[in-house]
């Protein structure tokens, strides 16, 4: 055993960082510039963002797809003031450790994942949070697509909704990989980025064996449908085959 007696082979545990669910002033006024630069730069359209439909209190998982660096910050600058909650993010620790930027990143809920270790703490971390009855954020890709349609997503999301009861808020956003594409310094001026919300919903409860990981996948299935239903076709990627038709139209289309 190791220190602390931890098995062999697993890593150290980082300190445990508070949880708090409230607003700062550091948090508003990072929403207010990120709602400020984004809308310099390009047209941006918010669908479904009504606070009567998001939990005041309670664990919440806010899944999106992921196109690029402007997701966090779309997300979190429009739904973060309309929630009235804090929301947390898993993060590489890498950033959290650049002079002041990394500073900024923990006050606005950025948890830190050490690269080699980034299953273990970050499925930890985020059951922590959700356990506590906060507000989560989660790309299920993982990461970025690179075509710009939803790519096969993992069951770590749908495990951690099943095992702690949370509701999922899905959320599509479109034209990111545009105004800001991958591989990118900075973004673009000009275009459009939309951003739409569907309702929450929770998971049914599975059994267990194999009736339970046939029901994990099915249950990614479903997030991801919820997903896919609020992107127009060009962003369904892998998952378009669950969407029916007609569905996902832009508001007045």
């Amino acid at each position: 055993m190791t220190r602390a007696g931890r098995p062999p082979g697993l890593p150290d545990r980082p300190p445990e960082q508070a949880l708090e669910d409230g607003l700062t002033w550091f948090i508003n006024l990072t929403d207010l510039t990120g709602r400020t630069l984004v809308r310099c730069l390009t047209r941006v359209r918010i669908e479904g963002l009504e606070r009567e439909a998001l939990p005041a209190t309670g664990p919440l998982i806010i899944a999106s797809n992921h196109l690029s660096n402007a997701d966090p910050v779309i997300i979190g600058s429009w739904i973060t003031p309309v929630l009235g909650r804090r929301i947390h993010w898993l993060g590489k620790q890498e950033a959290l450790d650049w002079p002041l930027i990394g500073w900024g990143l923990a006050q606005n809920g950025v948890f830190g994942i050490r690269r080699g270790a980034a299953d273990i703490e970050a499925f930890r971390l985020a059951r922590r949070v959700l356990d506590e009855g906060h507000v989560l954020a989660v790309f299920p890709e993982g990461t970025r697509s690179r075509t710009g349609g939803l790519q096969e997503a993992k069951d770590g999301l749908a495990i951690l909704a099943l095992r702690t009861g949370a509701p999922v808020l899905p959320v599509g956003l479109a034209g990111t990989d545009r105004f800001w594409p991958r591989g990118r310094l900075l973004p673009r001026r000009g275009g459009e980025v939309t951003m739409r919300l569907g309702r929450p919903f929770r998971l049914p409860e599975v059994g267990h064996g194999a009736v339970r990981r046939a029901a994990q996948h099915a249950a990614t299935e479903e997030i991801m449908r919820r997903i896919a239903e609020l992107l127009p076709p060009e962003h369904r990627g892998v998952y378009a085959h669950l969407v029916e038709p007609g569905t996902g139209e832009p508001a007045g289309a």
